[in-house]
């Protein structure tokens, strides 16, 4: 009886450890959980969506335009924060009059965001290589790199690329085409 009762707490514990060899892996450094804190990008995310980020395409690819991501704030790394990449390394991102221009040319942003969106500030700034500019879609509600500057490749932790919850809204999330 107490043989079987071993053997039993045996086969539990090693289900168990089977279980976190399996998910840990995933969890830290595949996929992360996400869930929106704030409004800087509403209308797409509100507060208390739960987003599953990706953690290893950046690994085989760079990051594109039009993309969610999600970051270590550059002022604050401890805190994640979720944007859309504008800038790419090498560009020349101008925000004025409302607009934004990638090298010279008005950035159509109508595919993620309503009509007669203005982007407010003033940018004029040339990335480097390894840097990005992001924008939060709620421009007026966003603290993004037109108040703290370029966003350095190390500190993306991945791409946005499916909302789990709310279960209405569930969605696989992809990049604008330019």
């Amino acid at each position: 009886m107490v043989k079987k009762f071993f053997i039993f707490l045996w086969e539990i514990i090693q289900t168990v450890l089977i279980a976190f060899l399996i998910v840990l892996p995933i969890r830290y450094f595949i996929f992360q959980p996400f869930l929106v804190q704030g409004h800087s990008m509403e209308p797409n995310f509100h507060q208390g969506d739960y987003l599953l980020v990706d953690e290893l395409s950046f690994r085989f690819r760079e990051p594109r335009r039009g993309e969610v991501i999600v970051f270590k704030y550059p002022p604050r790394p401890q805190l994640r924060y979720i944007k859309r990449i504008i800038g790419l390394p090498g560009d020349e991102v101008v925000i004025k009059n409302g607009l934004v221009l990638i090298n010279g040319k008005i950035l159509d942003e109508s595919k993620y965001l309503p009509p007669n969106t203005k982007t407010e500030g003033y940018v004029e700034i040339k990335l480097k290589e390894n840097e990005y500019f992001v924008l939060g879609d709620n421009r007026g509600a966003s603290s993004d790199s037109r108040f703290w500057g370029p966003l350095r490749k190390e500190n993306i932790v991945g791409r946005v690329f499916f909302r789990a919850w709310p279960v209405s809204a569930l969605a696989k999330i992809e990049a604008p085409t330019y």
